[in-house]
């Protein structure tokens, strides 16, 4: 019986030796485990960074179009009267006989500068810089800009000046805003930073999403839902 007890308890003793993995496996796996959440531990503090710092970036901006996004949907329910200014002057005789010379019939070439300050302290309308028609009666400068429009002539017999602004409120500035209309180079560069960090902001979004998207199951749904919606509704009801 003893012989019995001791024999059997050998066999599980060996059995139990040749399950368990040596040092030097065990050492390997836990190696490559602590490598493999390095890693990702790496990933997930790159893509963090470059979130919140795209998200920084562009949160105010993604407000303006959100915001604005909605104005422009619902711009026919949105009333809005628009100002008109009409003013009248004459241009001093040293600044008429500067416009001898400044530009040709045909020519898009801008107001001489003291032309243009002068307009600017006395119409409060700035054409500095702007592309101008030339004819042989007169000069005539358009003023476009978000949410509003302006215009100034010149006449260059007599220096009679006349000149006529639209403004159609806040509501029509920020929609020109969110649409590029008449901003200038300075804001149609922001544009392109404003997407770019969008870019960056939504890409990096989507990694983390599937990082942890193992302990998020609704994660790919609710993902494919996203893209869903707008492609039923451009296939389906735009027409």
């Amino acid at each position: 019986m003893d012989a019995r007890l001791l024999n059997a308890g050998l066999q599980k003793d060996s059995a139990g030796a040749a399950a368990r993995p040596g040092p030097g496996a065990s050492g390997r796996g836990d190696a490559g485990a602590r490598a493999s959440r390095k890693r990702r531990g790496w990933w997930l503090k790159q893509l963090h960074t470059w979130h919140w710092i795209s998200a920084a970036i562009s949160l105010i901006g993604m407000l303006l179009f959100a915001i604005t996004g909605l104005t422009l949907n619902h711009a026919q329910s949105i009333s809005a009267t628009p100002r008109v200014t009409e003013n009248a002057a004459t241009l001093p005789a040293p600044l008429l006989a500067q416009l001898e010379g400044a530009g040709e019939e045909g020519s898009t070439a801008p107001l001489p500068d003291a032309v243009a300050g002068h307009l600017k302290t006395a119409l409060k309308l700035d054409a500095r810089g702007r592309p101008a028609e030339w004819s042989a009666d007169e000069v005539y400068v358009a003023m476009p800009g978000p949410g509003s429009d302006a215009w100034v002539s010149i006449d260059r017999a007599s220096g009679a000046i006349t000149s006529e602004k639209t403004d159609r409120g806040w509501v029509s500035y920020l929609n020109d805003l969110h649409k590029g209309r008449n901003t200038g180079d300075a804001w149609f560069w922001f544009i392109d930073v404003f997407a770019v960090a969008c870019v960056v902001f939504t890409i990096t979004g989507l990694l983390l999403l599937q990082l942890h998207a193992k302990h998020r199951p609704s994660t790919w749904p609710l993902v494919g839902l996203g893209l869903a919606i707008p492609v039923v509704i451009a296939l389906f009801f735009i027409h």
